[in-house]
């Protein structure tokens, strides 16, 4: 268990939420916690941002610590105190929610702190299970998580109180010296993100490859400072990381929009508003930085008439239209042709690990950022030719006793399930494992392609659950799990030889799960455990 003393003089426990403060011993699992900030609150002012060096002794709420220990409110929490700022964590999540992630910042800031015993390191302060007002108008910045919605009453009440509101990638973006390629969409994003990265990686093997894909960029930011030569850094930002861009005045070098379907309609009050976000990526570019669309989309015409850059580039699994310049696909070929040449980066046959029609407009989509930013023909081929892929994308596990374990939880969508549904399906061969926590998206058309391809339906219990039972009627046996234990022994009780068993969610995994890895996770050793039976 943590123990604490207090925070500011105030007691550690108040209206049943806890305050974890200052030093610390810390053991695996458990620790102690004593002390107080080292100086009391004092009038503050908006920091300047124009100089990382004005983070030191500046007062900082983080708003949003987050359960992933590699995540933006983790990755600036660390950042902050790297230059000496002092900084509240707050979190409406309980500590016990909170525990890895929290344990994650103490034994940084435990190491740290012995290591460089020069630095003026202040002791991080949580504040967990509520917000304090105070901590979002008395302070110098707000640091807002990515899962934090903008319409927050408190981000509301810092702007108000003229507290700057930033993010763990609108700093990255302020302050790194190098250009920055970004990628976004609802599908697809993260395999063009890796792709993207490992092509770049033939020419500076230190490419960062950050944001909603693996950490926070803050983790390679104080390095990237000191580089001499340029390093590539390839961001995935989802439609929450974008938000923090607006206004910046700094955008990608190069902008990737993979595609754009109904999501997240639990955060955003329309699919135009959610597109609205997705713009964002171009919104601060330049006129000479390169836009990089899908031309098999319609709607991705009116997203180019918004677009302020000059360089504007395609995409498609078909023949460019008439005009437009970029990569596609011509038989067997992926193919690009730009306004100087034209060459073939690779053969659909090529793509050993990357298969199915989305995954060669990833493939289309990175080779032609690779291109701009200086990667050879020869080196992309290589690349596609070797790349294996991501786990939790339609990802092969094992075949046990004829049954055939497929992992594709990071389909969050019903677009990216009836994407595996129809790579996998034949007709009546899948139990399909799925549900969850709602985003608000429609599952008439979902629904189809389950009634088309599975012979049972193995729902989580969540607050999808009514929506998806009500789309699919009575045509399949539909099974609800409180677990994937449940959801496991439910599938074993029904499959026969030559079956799938596809874990394709396609609703977020908020809930029963603590992220959408957990929930591959968790699937990945239960098939493991049913090769030892």
């Amino acid at each position: 268990m943590w123990a604490c003393s207090g925070r500011l003089g105030l007691p550690c426990w108040r209206s049943g939420w806890l305050v974890y403060s200052a030093d610390f011993n810390h053991t695996e699992g458990s620790g102690t916690l004593s002390g107080y900030l080292d100086h009391p609150r004092v009038i503050c002012m908006a920091i300047d941002l124009s100089s990382i060096d004005h983070f030191q002794d500046a007062m900082v709420t983080v708003m949003g610590l987050g359960r992933f220990k590699q995540g933006s409110g983790v990755g600036a929490s660390k950042w902050l105190m790297r230059h000496g700022a002092q900084i509240v964590i707050t979190d409406l999540k309980s500590a016990e929610e909170l525990r890895e992630s929290v344990d994650e910042i103490m034994k940084w800031y435990s190491q740290y702190k012995k290591e460089y015993t020069h630095r003026n390191i202040y002791a991080p302060v949580f504040v967990l299970g509520t917000h304090d007002a105070e901590d979002f108008t008395n302070v110098d910045l707000v640091m807002q998580n990515p899962g934090v919605a903008r319409e927050s009453e408190f981000v509301t009440l810092a702007k108000k109180e003229g507290v700057p509101v930033e993010s763990d990638i609108s700093l990255f973006f302020r302050y790194c010296p190098f250009p920055i390629y970004s990628v976004t969409g609802t599908r697809g994003k993260s395999t063009t993100t890796a792709l993207w990265g490992e092509m770049l990686r033939h020419i500076h093997p230190n490419t960062v490859v950050a944001g909603n894909i693996t950490r926070s960029p803050l983790e390679d930011l104080d390095w990237l400072l000191e580089e001499k030569t340029p390093v590539p850094v390839v961001l995935e930002l989802s439609s929450w990381l974008l938000e923090s861009l607006e206004g910046l005045g700094k955008g990608p070098q190069i902008a990737l929009l993979t595609n754009v379907y109904k999501d997240h309609l639990d955060r955003y009050d329309s699919f135009e508003h959610y597109l609205w976000a997705k713009e964002l990526i171009f919104k601060e570019q330049q006129p000479d930085q390169i836009a990089l669309l899908n031309a098999d989309q319609e709607l991705s015409e009116e997203v180019a008439s918004h677009v302020k850059s000059q360089r504007v580039y395609w995409f498609s699994a078909n023949a460019l239209p008439e005009g437009k310049l970029g990569a596609f696909q011509d038989g067997d070929q992926l193919i690009w042709k730009l306004e100087e040449a034209q060459g073939t980066f690779a053969h659909v046959h090529d793509l050993a690990h990357l298969v199915g029609e989305h995954n060669v407009m990833n493939a289309l989509s990175a080779s032609l950022g690779a291109h701009f930013a200086g990667v050879s023909d020869e080196q992309i081929h290589e690349t596609l030719k070797t790349f294996a892929g991501l786990p939790g994308r339609q990802q092969i596990i094992a075949e046990v006793e004829g049954v055939l374990y497929v992992n594709d939880t990071t389909a969050t969508s019903p677009e990216g399930v009836i994407a595996a549904l129809k790579r996998f399906g034949r007709g009546g061969n899948l139990i399909w494992i799925g549900g969850g926590s709602s985003k608000g998206l429609p599952f008439e058309e979902l629904a189809e392609q389950v009634r088309a391809q599975c012979r049972m339906a193995i729902l989580f219990d969540g607050t999808a659950f009514d929506d998806l039972s009500v789309a699919l009627g009575s045509e399949i046996p539909i099974v609800k799990a409180m677990s994937m234990a449940q959801a496991m022994e439910a599938a074993s009780t029904e499959v026969k030889l030559g079956d799938i068993v596809l874990l394709s969610p396609g609703t977020a995994s908020f809930g029963l799960f603590k992220n959408e890895f957990d929930r591959g996770e968790q699937f990945n050793k239960a098939v493991e455990a049913l090769k030892g039976v």
